[in-house]
């Protein structure tokens, strides 16, 4: 494979799971984010999902973010009468955020990252060496 393309490829992967950081982060950030009045939902979990994105003109496969959705798993309650977003039985909807999910998922985003920046790193260095040959 050319190297160019390659480096094409490792910057989409890149950008993608930056992206996935992102969004983690903020499902980290909101994972006792409650609503305030009685009944109100709490924040819901985001979801990432990736596809593949054909660029014709280098004709290689890239990695793009497909979607941004939202987990409609249910909402834990906790037992919380003095909240301002109790129900009649003294419960709380709770976000369907689990972070210890969400700091493996971080982790899998982040060797992801670190995988693509090292193709990255190696293409740019043949790519250097080439050039050192040909001069």
């Amino acid at each position: 494979m050319d190297l160019y393309k390659s480096l094409h490829i490792s910057a989409s992967g890149m950008k993608a799971q930056g992206t996935r950081v992102r969004v983690i982060s903020e499902n980290i950030a909101n994972s006792s984010s409650t609503g305030q009045t009685p009944g109100a939902e709490p924040y819901r979990r985001k979801t990432i999902s990736f596809g593949e994105r054909m660029d014709r003109q280098l004709e290689v496969p890239l990695v793009e973010v497909r979607n941004i959705s939202t987990d409609k798993s249910e909402f834990s309650r906790r037992f919380d009468p003095g909240h301002p977003a109790a129900d009649a039985e003294g419960y709380v909807l709770i976000p369907n955020v689990n972070t210890l999910i969400e700091v493996s998922d971080m982790r899998e985003a982040q060797r992801s990252y670190e995988a693509n920046l090292k193709v990255l790193q190696t293409s740019r260095t043949m790519l250097e060496q080439t050039l050192g040959i040909l001069r």
